[in-house]
């Protein structure tokens, strides 16, 4: 069979009346046009013709450069204004707005007090390590971040890996470890770092959270019930060993918890003026739940104590806070403990893989917050991740643990009617109000009702619904979330993460590496033809997998038909897709099979040689013309 010389991609000439009746339509105005097109049936050497692109281009394809130019992108922009995010609206910040972020960071100050206090606990810290950070997380937030909604502080991630890196080591640690981990954030955020997120996928995230929240409980319930064994007692032992005065108290708060957090949901049926104060009163009494406990059972001990003792106590109370005022110093990258010295190569061994997780997972959670309240989907993310590394480089600073934000401050925030960044401020300074007025007591708040307030919160972190849903869906992502889960319970979290991190790459490897195709026999008129079409992006490592398909097709029609390969799905087309092509080309002309390659660029149509059994086209018309002149070609033989 002997094959047309002369086939461009598709682009066949006009007649010159007609490039001149649409040029005199547009008013002369000047037209954008293509100067080179690849011709694949001329010879090597004048394998680009240089043409004028109107001459192959229809109306459709010409464009009015004054119309174009009426169109811009929108002007970004100053760096320095989209680095400290304070400067954008701080020039329109009104009264209006003031008072709504002053009611918002009242709000908010009542919530973080009680949670700072309990999440340092959790972390294995005393009380003033928690405010530490959510004070100067508040106000660092409100020059850099970009979320009015997110709330910088400690959280139950930050204390649960805290105490898994941390846990019977000095609180200088701690330290070093929130000033390591703003710097990776803040690298990650500078080099734009923020797709490695990406790579762990929503079934990973829920799983490590689930898993962390239920290690939280089991933590906790220890606390709650006034079981005072270190370690992991047997059953016998734990049910011995609690303390009827402080499982009375850690169940009475969780009851008061749970309740109080229903009042927020109560519908009243005739909407008046009177139901609508009612109703935002008992919103103000649910959201301050955590304070409310707290306090009541902070003030019944101290009742307790003015009229006996504190050894008569008959709960067990947070440890004595001596002087919580931050004060400004470096880090401790060198100290004595226990007759020891730590420089800081020691502190890098000590905290280990927790250099890493704990930005990684830092970045994870507030990015997911961000994501959830951005307002026109156009978020930041590399701000955001540049601004949760001061946060932690600063609260270093001020002996504070690592930080990072939190859905259940962030959604007290939005229904509080946050205007701005500016509500950390005033967080900020009731944070600071109940450290230099409150430090004294801390000591009376009982440990049962930090651990009521702990599991509350995260309780509800606890999310098994995803199980059946996946079994039925996506088995890989079932697989994933379960094992995430069992070796976050069993193994820890930062393994039960890179357990999660690592499977999910090994399917991405393995469809790169096996891409699938649809073959299918189709009609055009009376003319039938193989059409194969990619249903995944196909990278280089998926070329093998491509040959076979196309290979396969062949075999199955027995060389009957012309193939139409879809290429608008080739990735990074390089060395390795051209050398494959060129090959099964070759392979296809010994059979007299021709290649039709669809929607192929031109940039890549250049990349190959001319051969006589290939074809391009870009429309479905360009399709029809190709496989026309397949079906007249032996008729043209047989004559000749």
């Amino acid at each position: 069979m002997r094959w047309p010389r002369k086939h461009t991609f598709g682009l066949w000439p006009k007649r010159n009346g007609r490039n001149r009746s649409s040029g005199e339509a547009t008013g002369g105005q000047p037209q954008a046009t293509v100067a080179t097109i690849y011709d694949p049936g001329c010879e090597e050497k004048e394998k680009y013709t240089a043409q004028n692109g109107d001459d192959y281009y229809g109306q459709a394809h010409t464009v009015d450069l004054d119309v174009a130019s009426k169109y811009s992108k929108p002007k970004e922009a100053h760096w320095l204004v989209r680095r400290i995010f304070f400067l954008s609206w701080i020039t329109s910040y009104d009264r209006e707005q003031a008072f709504a972020d002053l009611i918002a960071g009242i709000t908010l100050g009542l919530t973080i007090i009680p949670q700072s206090i309990a999440y340092a606990a959790l972390a294995g810290l005393s009380s003033e390590y928690g405010l530490y950070s959510a004070f100067i997380g508040s106000i660092i937030y409100v020059f850099f971040g970009t979320i009015p909604q997110v709330s910088i502080g400690p959280t139950s991630l930050m204390a649960i890996l805290t105490l898994q890196f941390c846990a019977d080591k000095p609180v200088q640690v701690v330290i070093v470890l929130a000033f390591l981990a703003g710097l990776v954030e803040l690298a990650m955020g500078v080099f734009q770092l923020g797709f490695i997120v990406s790579f762990i996928p929503a079934p990973v995230t829920k799983a490590f959270t689930s898993g962390t929240a239920l290690i939280v409980v089991f933590a906790q319930i220890k606390n709650l019930l006034g079981v005072r064994i270190k370690g992991f007692p047997s059953i016998g032992d734990f049910f011995t060993n609690i303390r009827p005065t402080d499982a009375a108290m850690g169940i009475s708060c969780m009851v008061v918890l749970l309740s109080l957090r229903l009042l927020s949901q109560v519908n009243f049926k005739q909407d008046t003026p009177v139901t609508r104060r009612l109703k935002k009163i008992l919103w103000y009494i649910s959201i301050s739940r955590n304070a409310l406990v707290v306090f009541f059972t902070g003030l019944l001990v101290f009742i307790w104590v003015k009229k006996s003792s504190i050894e008569a106590v008959p709960f067990a109370l947070s440890s004595k806070v001596s002087s919580a005022m931050p004060t400004i110093k470096l880090p401790p990258f060198a100290f004595e403990y226990q007759n020891r010295t730590y420089v800081f190569t020691d502190i890098l061994h000590e905290l280990g893989s927790g250099i890493v997780v704990v930005p990684i997972v830092a970045v994870l959670a507030n990015v997911a917050i961000a994501k959830a309240f951005v307002k026109d989907g156009n978020l930041d993310a590399s701000q955001e991740m540049l601004t949760l590394g001061l946060c932690n480089i600063a609260g270093s600073f001020f002996s504070a643990m690592p930080t990072c934000g939190a859905f259940t401050r962030s959604a007290v925030s939005q229904a509080s009617g946050v205007r701005t960044p500016m509500a950390g401020i005033y967080t900020g300074l009731i944070v600071l109000s109940a450290l230099s007025i409150l430090t004294p007591y801390f000591q009376y708040i009982p440990k049962a009702s930090l651990s009521a307030v702990l599991i509350a919160a995260v309780i509800f972190m606890i999310d098994l619904a995803p199980v059946k849903e996946l079994w039925q869906t996506n088995k890989k992502d079932f697989f994933s979330w379960v094992g995430s889960f069992i070796i976050c319970l069993v193994a820890g979290v930062e393994l039960g993460l890179l357990f999660g991190i690592v499977l999910s790459m090994v399917f991405i490897l393995l469809r790169l590496g096996n891409p699938k195709f649809e073959v299918t026999l189709k009609q055009h008129e009376s003319t039938y033809y193989v059409h194969i079409v990619p249903q995944s992006d196909v990278y280089y490592t998926g070329v093998d997998a491509l040959r076979s398909e196309l290979r396969g097709a062949c075999r199955l029609y027995h060389n009957d038909f012309p193939v139409v390969l879809d290429c608008a799905r080739f990735m990074q087309f390089d060395a390795t897709f051209s050398e494959m092509l060129i090959s099964v080309a070759k392979e296809m002309a010994s059979h007299d099979v021709l290649l039709i390659l669809q929607n192929m660029s031109l940039k890549v149509q250049q990349m190959l040689p001319v051969m006589g059994n290939v074809r391009f086209c870009q429309e479905d018309s360009q399709l029809s013309s190709h496989l026309q002149v397949e079906k007249e070609a032996p008729v043209v033989e047989a004559k000749l």
